[in-house]
Parts: C-alpha cells; sequence; structure tokens
C-alpha cells in the first residue's frame, strides 16, 4: 500500500521521484502550469513531490529574509543609547534629549555633548562646561551663571533670556543665528567669541559689569565702541 501510494503522489505530477538539482529549474517552469503543489487522493489532499521542494525553498528563504533583518536592525539603535554618557565626566544620555528644569548646578560637565537638546530653564549655575557642546539646543530661560563656558559651542543655540552673569565665554562659537536677545550679560566674558555684528550692537547696548574670575570688563570684551 506504501508503494502504491507512492507511485500515486509521483503520478499526480508526472514527475521522477528524484529530480536533479540541475533539473530543477526546468522541471519547475515547463511543469508549474499543470503540476498543482497540492494533489488529491483518496479524499485526501497530500502534498505533491514538486510542492514539497517548492515549500522548502520558501522556507530556506524565510529564514535567510529573517536573519539579514535581524542583521539590519542591529544598526538601528536608539539615538538616546548611542550618545550614553554625553561626554567623558557625564553618565547621563544629554544629547537629542528634552531636559528642561533639570538640575546640573555645580557640576562638571567638560565636553558634554548637548547638541540638539531642549534645555528650558535647565539650571547650570556653577557647572563646569569648557567645550560643551549646545548645537542647535534650546537654552530659553536657562540659567548659565558663574559657569565655566570657554570653549563651548552655541552654533545654532537658542540663547534667549538665558542668564549669564559672571559667565566665562573666552574662545566659544556662537556662529549661525544664534541668539542671545533678552539674557542677563552682566559681567560675562566674551572674548574670542566670534558674534555677527547685529548680535555684538545689540549685546554692546545692554552689556555691562565686570567678570569676577578674569577681571574684564564685559563691554571690552564685546569689542564695543
Amino acid at each position: 500500500m506504501a508503494v502504491l501510494s507512492n507511485v500515486s503522489l509521483f503520478s499526480c505530477c508526472n514527475i521522477s521521484p528524484k529530480p536533479s538539482l540541475s533539473s530543477l529549474p526546468n522541471s519547475l517552469s515547463s511543469r508549474s502550469s499543470h503540476c498543482p503543489l497540492r494533489c488529491s487522493q483518496e479524499g485526501k489532499e497530500v502534498v505533491s513531490p514538486l510542492g514539497s521542494v517548492v515549500l522548502s525553498l520558501g522556507e530556506e528563504v524565510s529564514k535567510r529574509s529573517l536573519l539579514a533583518l535581524v542583521s539590519v536592525s542591529l544598526f538601528f539603535v536608539d539615538p538616546a543609547l548611542a550618545f550614553k554618557g554625553g561626554g567623558p565626566y557625564g553618565q547621563g544620555v544629554t544629547r537629542g534629549q528634552d531636559l528642561s528644569g533639570k538640575d546640573f548646578s555645580g557640576q562638571t560637565l567638560i565636553r558634554q555633548d548637548f547638541k540638539t537638546s531642549i534645555l528650558r530653564q535647565a539650571n547650570f549655575k556653577g557647572a563646569k562646561l569648557l567645550g560643551a557642546s549646545f548645537f542647535d539646543a534650546d537654552l530659553t530661560g536657562a540659567d548659565l551663571s558663574e559657569t565655566d563656558l570657554r570653549g563651548a559651542d552655541f552654533s545654532l543655540a537658542n540663547v534667549t533670556k538665558v542668564n549669564l552673569t559672571n559667565a566665562n565665554l573666552e574662545g566659544a562659537t556662537a556662529t549661525g543665528n544664534t541668539s542671545f536677545k533678552g539674557s542677563n550679560i552682566t559681567g560675562a566674558d566674551f572674548t574670542d567669541v566670534p558674534l555677527r555684528d547685529d548680535q555684538r550692537e545689540y549685546l554692546c547696548k545692554i552689556a555691562d559689569g565686570v567678570n569676577a574670575t578674569t577681571g574684564n570688563a564685559t563691554r571690552e570684551t564685546l569689542l564695543c565702541n
């Protein structure tokens, strides 16, 4: 009975029991139109030999596709994880984050990465931020008083209504559309900070005081007339 069953299966699709690999493509193309993947035998649906081959190939392709998908997914890591640490002295994720109202006062955050972060009303009072990057960050209303911001990057940053009292910004970068509008710069040191003419003109109108650390007058560091 087993022999007859096998014979009937192969006769259903009229192919040899053991097709060679070299003949498989021709076999598939020439017989796919009249050879079903499933045949009926004694009222029961059974998978034909050709169907078994196709299904096996399908399973193999599916496995390879899944492996490829998993491999590719490894390259798309959560951006927050990619920048974990933010800098050599910071352990938290500070790049591209919403850190509004966070307290960083008095912390050592040298070369910390705050690029594109939202830092509205954040407290950095007295923090050491040498070389820190605030590129394209929103610092609206933040407290940067008495901070060491030497060499910090404020390119494209929103520094409006920020408290920069007695902050040392010597050598900081403020290119692009960086705005200090409405900020308190009393005693701030802007030595060697490249500013747009309109920003320098605006800051000179409100400049006052002497930096408590460097002893430099704010107006002088801004090269005001």
